[in-house]
């Protein structure tokens, strides 16, 4: 076994106490990874994710989706390389969301890390871990420290026994949000599998195909989605294949073996990169209401060379039943919706159609070609749509518009629930119902309206708490809090008397 030789990294003030370190700051960081060899990997990844009008939403470290796409696959096996707190929470939150395997680390310290003996050890740990009766496959993930060092996971073998090695650079300084982090591992991993179709034969899929061209999915989903789109595309004599992220590697093949792929959500854009490298046609949207069904199911039979009359015979039957539903029961109330799952607009335009006023959609992804429509129709509708939304913005839209009901992160719920408005997660309470067909409308219709509904019983709350525990009177006090207007207007007073002769200074300047 050849063994690399250890070579100092170019930028050692990254891992100093005096130099960088992982609390530098992002522009320390983003300018250490370029003269570390990173500037590649960045510049792909500002065009793939493109920040603004928000530089960077407010989002849990970006690292935790690629984690979660890895976690989530059958033998895969996960590494990270980062400071010792940044993989305790991220390991934390991966079992909290339900990984049920271990993560691998990689430790190290300025010694090791400015010598290149930190590279030697991630070769070695996956060198020992590389089983090929238990793995297909190994992911190595640099988090922010060797990304601005210049870690070199490129030099790792591509493969070790037959098990898969892939390396990736997921910095918080690179990668806008953790929904990206989802397409940067899972870009990475079709790329693999895609090189290994063109290079000869390959496994055969668990599930064998129903012989019918087949659909893929992009994106993660409720999992009734997929059979519910399924049954909608059945008319036009298509099936639905693969989802990705994959929950196997195999499926991995399937997926790119499509006539089209539907990116439900649009964030994918490395994943995008390949399946059109594979010669695949990738569609936007999803088939979320009226409207959003019979332009989607137009669009996919189009892309699949399906006759009008197919395409006219699947739309007959989706929306039949969705406007039997709609008929029966709407969305009464205003509501502000936001989050960072990708989804956002798609449950906008099914709380729309369902009867609901959505003044303002905010969005911590980006607008790509696979949004546009979406975006498009909601902005004809008269609604706000915010990319790359701040929690500020969203918070500042509940303020706003007085929602009935506001749906988004967790802390926009605490502040609507402060403000004593009904408001619900959208990650555990929106994402985790289906969304496509009727389906999505019935079960959409029914959370939505049970929890306007709950409006009397935070009046209530509001009434019998009063200000407790606001204001002046937040925190845990062992006896009941006095207040001191007198401090108060002190303050008052020498605040406006700092202005004003702050503001005389300025106009004598």
């Amino acid at each position: 076994m050849k063994s690399i030789p250890i070579t100092p990294l170019p930028n050692p003030a990254a891992t100093t106490e005096q130099g960088l370190g992982c609390h530098a700051g992002k522009d320390e960081l983003q300018k250490a990874a370029a003269s570390a060899g990173k500037s590649q990997v960045l510049e792909q990844y500002a065009q793939d994710y493109p920040k603004g009008p928000h530089d960077q939403p407010q989002s849990m470290c970006p690292a935790f989706g690629s984690l979660r796409v890895g976690l989530r696959m059958r033998r895969t096996a996960t590494i990270m390389s980062g400071s010792a707190c940044c993989v305790y929470g991220l390991t934390f939150t991966s079992h909290f969301y339900g990984a049920r395997r271990s993560v691998g680390y990689v430790p190290f310290n300025s010694e090791t890390l400015v010598t290149g003996k930190l590279f030697e050890d991630i070769r070695e740990a996956v060198h020992r871990e590389a089983d090929p009766d238990k793995l297909d496959a190994i992911v190595i993930i640099n988090l922010c420290v060797p990304t601005a060092s210049g870690v070199p996971l490129q030099l790792l073998p591509k493969q070790i026994n037959g098990v898969r090695i892939i390396g990736i650079d997921v910095p918080g300084f690179g990668v806008p949000t953790h929904a990206e982090a989802k397409d940067v591992l899972a870009g990475a991993m079709l790329r693999y599998a895609r090189e290994e179709a063109m290079a000869g034969p390959v496994a055969q899929p668990r599930q064998a195909r129903a012989g019918l061209p087949t659909i893929s999915l992009l994106g993660e989903m409720f999992p009734a989605d997929p059979v519910i789109v399924g049954q909608m595309i059945a008319p036009m004599g298509l099936s639905i294949g693969a989802t990705v992220p994959t929950r196997e590697w195999r499926e991995l093949y399937s997926a790119l073996d499509c006539t089209a792929v539907a990116a439900i959500h649009p964030f994918y854009t490395a994943s995008v990169r390949e399946f059109q490298a594979a010669g695949r046609p990738v569609v936007g949207s999803a088939p979320v209401g009226i409207d959003g069904t019979h332009d989607w199911l137009g669009a996919i039979g189009q892309a699949c060379g399906i006759a009008a009359d197919k395409i006219d015979l699947a739309r007959n039957q989706a929306l039949g039943a969705m406007r039997g539903l709609l008929a029966q029961a709407r969305i009464k109330g205003r509501i502000t919706l936001s989050g960072y799952e990708g989804s956002e607009l798609l449950v906008a335009r099914l709380l729309i159609e369902c009867g609901a006023e959505v003044p303002y959609v905010g969005s911590a992804c980006p607008a790509t070609p696979w949004n546009a429509h979406d975006a498009a129709w909601l902005q004809s509708k008269g609604v706000h749509v915010q990319f790359r939304a701040s929690l500020e913005q969203d918070i500042a839209a509940v303020r706003e518009f007085k929602p009935q009901l506001a749906i988004g992160t967790t802390p926009v719920v605490q502040a609507a629930k402060e403000a004593c408005i009904p408001s619900l997660y959208f990650t555990n309470l929106i994402s985790a119902r289906p969304l496509m067909g009727a389906a999505g409308v019935g079960s959409l219709i029914q959370v939505v309206g049970a929890a306007i509904g709950n409006q009397a019983r935070f009046d209530a709350m509001k009434d019998f708490f009063g200000s407790v525990g606001a204001g002046d009177e937040a925190g845990v006090w062992q006896e009941q809090p006095v207040m001191h207007p007198e401090f108060k207007a002190d303050m008052r007073r020498m605040a406006e008397k700092k202005r004003k002769k702050a503001k005389a200074e300025e106009m004598g300047s």
